[in-house]
């Protein structure tokens, strides 16, 4: 885990590959069913105009040529080596087998590209676009991140998601099925959920064998129903604290092997609305290192050594999520 109390994506990339690895975002062009009209049109109430979690990449330009932009910043700022293509705007998987090839073969045929990272919707994955996915996982380095946000149906439809806890679960099995690698994304702080119900999707990932986490704190960003909403004192967002407390207790209940590829989120500076301590990304990151250290704690404690609660399921006095299927069997 190299320095770290958590088992950190970096560390997994230098031992893969020999150098510092970078991943570039892409946005290739690509919607969503929860916008095109297909489930709706306005898209989850915190997702704007461009993506979530998209800010920052260079649109309008070819898959290739968003690559060579981001290739130069990455060297000058952090002296990577290699790059991966990280399909991250909308929903990634979300057209046609020879369109999704194309996209992803441009983006191996860059120099120094060593892999790729696709972002989409557990709703998004027909048959035909999983066996895609089998065939890259098998030829080159390859991560497909899916959605989660929650574990509880009623905060999913409260988000306008568009689909159920199930859906999300029945495609990380099929995933698994293939040998697909899946990082679920979470959101911590979604309206109305209690700690433990956002502690619970740790138990979530455990059970189904998920091999990576991204931890995302909820953003308001402009231009959003979440926007509308915070600014009517419907929606409140969490101290930076608070945040941090919460990320540690989460990984104490995840388990070792996990890879963390996130634990805090980037809203963009001109379109962020709240919390703006975010911003300092870096100071939100020392600040669960030093918290993790003060407790003389590590990512898995609670399963190791049984001094903190592991909140499945089944257990009490937390709300019960009942996990629909889920596949107890080993990480593929």
């Amino acid at each position: 885990m190299e320095d770290k109390r958590y088992n950190p994506f970096s560390g997994e990339l230098k031992r893969v590959f020999g150098c510092r690895v970078h991943r570039i975002s892409i946005d290739a062009g690509f919607t969503c069913p929860n916008r095109d009209g297909t489930l709706g049109t306005a898209g989850c109430i915190y997702c704007g105009g461009r993506g979530s979690g998209s800010f920052g990449i260079a649109r309008g330009l070819s898959v290739a040529c968003q690559i060579e932009d981001g290739k130069e910043i990455m060297v000058r700022k952090y002296k990577a080596g290699k790059f991966i293509a990280y399909f991250q705007a909308y929903s990634n998987t979300y057209g046609s087998v020879d369109l999704l090839r194309r996209l992803y073969d441009e983006a191996l045929s860059v120099k120094d590209v060593v892999g790729l990272i696709v972002a989409t919707r557990p709703d998004c994955l027909p048959s035909e676009i999983l066996g895609l996915m089998q065939e890259y996982s098998r030829k080159t380095y390859f991560w497909l991140e899916l959605g989660l946000q929650s574990v509880s149906d009623r905060t999913l439809n409260f988000i306008k998601r568009g689909h159920d806890l199930a859906t999300f679960v029945n495609a990380v099995s099929k995933c698994k099925e293939r040998g697909i690698r899946v990082s679920a994304h979470v959101i911590l702080g979604l309206p109305s959920e209690s700690r433990d119900e956002m502690l619970a999707s740790a138990s979530l990932i455990n059970d189904m064998g998920i091999e990576g986490i991204k931890l995302h704190l909820l953003h308001v960003m402009k231009d959003t129903h979440l926007a509308e909403l915070y600014e009517k004192g419907e929606v409140r967002v969490m101290d930076r604290d608070e945040y941090v407390r919460l990320v540690c207790d989460y990984l104490e209940r995840l388990r070792p092997e996990v890879l963390v590829q996130r634990m805090t989120g980037d809203g963009g500076r001109d379109y962020l609305i709240a919390p703006l301590w975010s911003l300092k990304k870096f100071e939100v990151l020392n600040a669960i290192d030093a918290e993790m250290k003060r407790r003389g704690s590590f990512q898995g404690r609670s399963i190791l050594t049984s001094s903190v609660p592991n909140f499945s399921a089944a257990s009490g006095p937390h709300p019960v999520i009942n996990f629909p299927s889920i596949s107890t069997s080993p990480p593929v």
